[in-house]
């Protein structure tokens, strides 16, 4: 039973592990559905919110020329996979007093947001 068990997993490991990476063609269309009333990707140009070119290592509250909440400027957060998962889940709790008040409560999408962002 164990071997069975073993062959199994093995098996399936590589579509896990994709499901757990998120997909970047997936993200772009949910991000253009979601996001795009807001944010920018593909220019440096602001609106509602700041853009989210070149998101990926920069530190929160700090895109040029947009004009972020105090909370999120003194979060001391910089962006990475696992921070922006957390944002996108509940962002009043990651940064208590941000502006953001989207969630994005699926983990496959905010999974799949985030890698189309990561490839920014």
């Amino acid at each position: 039973m164990r071997l069975a068990s073993v062959a199994l997993l093995i098996l399936t490991a590589p579509a896990l592990a994709q499901e757990v990476e998120g997909d970047a063609e997936r993200g772009q269309n949910l991000f253009q559905r979601q996001c795009t009333s807001c944010h920018a990707v593909d220019e440096p140009r602001n609106s509602a919110g700041p853009t989210l070119q070149g998101l990926m290592g920069r530190v929160a509250g700090s895109a040029e020329g947009f004009t972020y909440s105090s909370a999120l400027q003194e979060s001391g957060i910089t962006w990475t996979e696992e921070a922006l998962d957390a944002y996108l889940a509940n962002p009043g709790a990651l940064v208590r007093g941000t502006r953001m008040a989207v969630r994005v409560p699926n983990d496959a999408h905010r999974r799949d947001i985030i890698a189309y962002l990561a490839a920014q």
